[in-house]
Formats: C-alpha cells, structure tokens, sequence
C-alpha cells in the first residue's frame, strides 16, 4: 500500500510540474514568443542580416538557459526574447526604410 501512495504523490508531483513549465513557457501574456525571422536580403543588406542572424543564436541560448533552469528566470528571459523580437522587427524596417531610399 506504501509504495502505491509513493507512486500516486510521485505521478501528482509530475503532472503538475509539467503544467507549470509549459504555463512558464508561455509567460503572463499566454503566447510563446516565436524566434526572431531572419527576412532580410543578405545581397542587399549584408551587415542587417547578419544582425538579424546573431538575434536568433541570442533567442536560442535563452531558450536553453530557460530550459536549463526550468524556465523560472523570474520573467527576465521573456523580456529578453521580447526586445529581440522588437529588435528584429526594427532590423526589418531598416532594411525595408534602405530599399525605398535607393530605389
């Protein structure tokens, strides 16, 4: 009877540590932040490119980071993806901005 309640509390423990991390995943906001797109020319805008690249090893190490602890980095991580998320959409623009400047 004694292992059968260890194996039942065992089983409980999981299940809600496995809804926390994917209540963790999705932050406050209940949308997980999609990694940064890389949609800029790299012929005609080399350097915005390679920028938008390096955002998205950053959004890759973060994701491991949080993953490696269990996605409790009190918030810090989210923000972190969600200014490279900003970052990426402004590398965006900047290219788009260059396009129309030097048509």
């Amino acid at each position: 009877m004694r292992n059968k309640d260890v194996a039942l509390r065992s089983l409980l423990c999981m299940i809600l540590l496995f809804s926390g991390l994917g209540y963790a995943q999705q932050g406050q906001k209940g949308k997980p932040i999609p990694p940064p797109a890389e949609n800029v020319s790299a012929k005609r805008h080399p350097n915005l490119a390679a920028a938008q690249r390096h955002l998205d090893q950053a959004f890759e190490k973060i994701q491991a980071a949080q993953q490696a602890n269990e996605w409790d980095l009190a918030g810090h991580a989210r923000k972190a993806k969600e200014l490279i998320d900003q970052a990426d959409r402004e590398l965006k623009q900047a290219a788009e901005t260059a396009n129309q400047e030097h048509k």
